[in-house]
């Protein structure tokens, strides 16, 4: 395999109350209700919540803010304890996103950009902006697999001139909670039980599901963890989002509100839950490897950045709060407006230098781009540095290679651990007359640069409390729902019905369905009762008021084929002795044509004789290189091999496992008789002929990912 270092060529172009007036679960009866359900083991203390130093929390909730929608206090010791402690718990390892990889790119904007921001690397179009992108599962340690349902991380590292600039999201553009102060309490939930430290990198268990069953606001969110977004196919083929609204601001001091988003040209694909489940055994570092083979074989993986532009004056015309996280802007109200594009080129030189110790914050900015009081993105602001303290054994963590902006560093900090600069100089404080007055201060723009946060007006008082903006819990989730295909909308009733089911307590079941899905959608829950075996829900117990738009189809993946074909798709041509050298070279052509990657496979390792007589070296063995690690397959020509591959029970089971998972198929005409042998007829998607016309067909349903009109057969193949 050659590794490219090359860099591509510059672009040419450019949540009324739902719960009775309160914001937070009535634990009291729901206390009531699960004892009344059923009886379960019991260590609760009695006692009341207080924090470390004794202090009865009267309010663990919501952080104290200035004003219902104000920005959070520094002031505020209960969730700075909670979160302290909580940034800790691990050494060295992360608590979340322990799980990644990563790779260097580089950013280039489509043109300036400077009606929204001041930020220099949105403003030149021949300007090269170097990168770094991790990506990451949530849940499971390092050890765990990846193609585990969970969220993906989607944290990126812009090297800019004017210093280091995080996007430090996900491939989800909401999340779970509203408030930072509940994130201890989420993960705590969504990690491995306590008793047991099971599951791993799993959310079907009791503690998740309990806590999302008592939390509304995480509806939405869990939706999105319950749909193929949370199985991607690739790291390459998923959309990230900044998931908070941020602000740019201009030259003049103009603030508009965003949303960042991260489109794919790759398509937004997934894997079917069957192939996840597999593919956790066969190869556990599936989306590693696929990033990493792409990249160097040259199939470089590249994002569009752009952003969702809401005026300051339009804050308040939506029917949903912006700062509130675990809430979209669709699309269809508000589209998205690109800025420029990302491409991955490069492979770490040291996974753990690089990948291991790089260490993302949504507090690193540059001018031109500013927060918003998002009481979920203003604890963030905290953590993360906070967390690398640990991690990284000190606040030096900016030293490592990896971490270090492309300009110069100078401050009046000194000393600390793993400190690697030599400072020069006596002053190491700021004024100083000794050092020439050096390091100063640097205005804002436009007469030095220095960084000036929005002076936005601040009038409210102390208070832990959720704005009234913030408590619709549910007619997003049901827009999301009601904006997936029928395939999609079935894969989140298995996906629920799966994960519910591994709730060893019945009460925690009934409490999802009857309290969170009836409110989102009574068919989506009556499936999932049936499926548990409870009884359907006949009716919402909350009044949810609409959304709108009624539907978005950007939500649905179907509508995200991708924009560069077939290029890096992995097709299989299965031989065996007798295979026609001829067909192999033509279909070899046909679809490298394409840009796609074809694997020859053989019953083993060892090369096989072609027709003509001649060795024909493979690439791996049909074993070594299941059906779930790739993305469409074709039989070649050749009597002798069909009938070979016809008595294989490896490879029956292949082309089998090929077809329940939905991928594109191709046989040569000969190869009839195989198929009615394994009891399969042709489809849009399974394809007879040598003929070009099969091949483009073949091409057409690739691009689309998979035959989703073959499903309902599909599932009559055993797994």
């Amino acid at each position: 395999m050659t590794r490219r270092t090359d860099m591509p060529k510059t672009p040419d172009s450019p949540r009324d109350s739902q719960l009775a007036g309160t914001h937070t679960p009535d634990r009291a009866n729901t206390n009531a209700k699960v004892q009344s359900l059923e009886s379960v083991r019991s260590d609760a203390t009695g006692q009341a919540l207080r924090t470390n130093q004794g202090v009865k929390i009267a309010d663990n909730q919501n952080t104290l803010k200035a004003g219902v929608r104000g920005p959070s206090l520094l002031e505020d010791f209960i969730m700075r304890e909670k979160i302290t402690h909580f940034d800790h718990e691990r050494i060295p390892e992360r608590i979340v996103h322990a799980r990644g990889t990563g790779a260097h790119g580089y950013f280039q904007s489509y043109g300036c950009h400077e009606q929204l921001t001041k930020a220099g690397f949105l403003q030149d179009p021949q300007k090269i902006t170097p990168v770094f992108v991790r990506f990451s599962t949530v849940q499971g340690p390092r050890g765990s697999g990846d193609t585990v349902r969970d969220v993906r991380g989607f944290a990126v590292k812009f090297y800019t001139d004017e210093g280091n600039f995080d996007l430090v999201g996900n491939n989800m553009p909401v999340f779970f909670i509203q408030d930072a102060i509940k994130f201890p309490d989420f993960v705590h939930a969504v990690k491995p039980e306590p008793h047991n430290e099971v599951p791993t990198g799993a959310s079907a268990h009791d503690t998740f599901w309990d806590f999302v069953s008592l939390v509304p606001e995480s509806a939405h969110m869990v939706m999105w963890a319950m749909s193929d977004r949370a199985i991607p196919r690739s790291l390459r083929m998923m959309e990230g989002f900044g998931v908070h609204t941020f602000r740019l601001i201009n030259a003049q001091g103009e603030a508009t509100f965003v949303k960042f988003h991260w489109k794919p040209r790759q398509g937004v694909h997934s894997v079917l839950w069957d192939e996840a489940q597999k593919l956790g055994g066969k190869d556990p570092d599936f989306h590693r490897r696929d990033l990493w083979e792409a990249i160097e074989t040259g199939d470089y993986p590249e994002w569009e950045l752009g952003v969702q532009i809401v005026p300051e004056a339009d804050e308040h015309n939506f029917d949903f709060d912006l700062l509130d996280p675990t809430k979209i802007i669709p699309e269809e109200l508000v589209p998205v407006t690109p800025l420029g594009k990302m491409v991955l080129n490069r492979n770490p030189d040291n996974f753990f230098a690089e990948v291991e110790q790089i260490a993302f914050c949504p507090g690193h900015i540059v001018p031109g781009i500013d927060f918003t009081n998002d009481p979920l993105l203003q604890g963030r602001l905290f953590s993360y540095t906070d967390t690398q303290l640990s991690r990284l054994g000190g606040p030096n963590f900016h030293e490592i290679p990896i971490n270090r902006p492309i300009v110069p560093n100078h401050s009046s900090q000194r000393d600390a651990m793993h400190r690697m600069t030599i400072d020069k100089g006596r002053a190491s404080y700021e004024p100083n007359s000794i050092d020439g007055g050096w390091p100063k201060e640097t205005p804002p723009a436009p007469h030095g640069g220095g960084f000036e946060s929005y002076q936005e007006r601040i009038d409210g008082h102390k208070i832990r409390q959720r704005s009234d903006s913030f408590s619709d819990h549910f007619s997003q989730a049901r827009l999301f729902f009601q904006s997936m295909s029928p395939t999609e909308q079935q894969h989140i009733i298995k996906a629920y019905s799966f994960e519910l089911g591994k709730v060893e307590r019945e009460a925690i079941r009934v409490r999802e369905v009857n309290e969170i899905l009836a409110n989102i959608d009574l068919d989506l829950a009556a499936a999932v009762a049936t499926n548990l075996g409870l009884p359907a829900p006949k009716a919402a117990t909350v009044q949810v008021k609409g959304s709108t738009p009624a539907q978005s189809p950007a939500l649905s993946q179907m509508n995200h084929p991708g924009s560069v074909g077939i290029k890096g798709r992995k097709i299989a041509l299965l031989v065996a002795d007798g295979v026609e050298g001829a067909s192999v070279d033509r279909l070899v052509k046909a679809f490298e044509a394409q840009s796609a990657r074809v694997l020859v496979l053989g019953p083993t390792s060892a090369p096989v004789t072609t027709a003509e007589g001649k060795a024909l070296a493979v690439d791996a063995s049909m074993e070594g290189m299941p059906s779930v690690m790739i993305d469409g397959l074709w039989v070649p020509a050749g009597k002798a091999a069909l009938e070979a591959l016809g008595k294989s029970g490896l490879a029956k089971h292949y082309l089998l496992e090929a077809y329940k998972h939905l991928k594109p198929m191709g046989m040569a005409s000969e190869g009839k008789a195989l198929l009615n042998a394994l009891g399969l007829n042709e489809d849009a998607g399974l394809l007879l002929g040598d003929d070009q016309q099969a091949v483009d067909a073949f091409v057409k349903a690739l691009e689309q990912h998979r035959v989703w009109a073959r499903e309902a057969v599909a599932e009559a193949i055993p797994a």
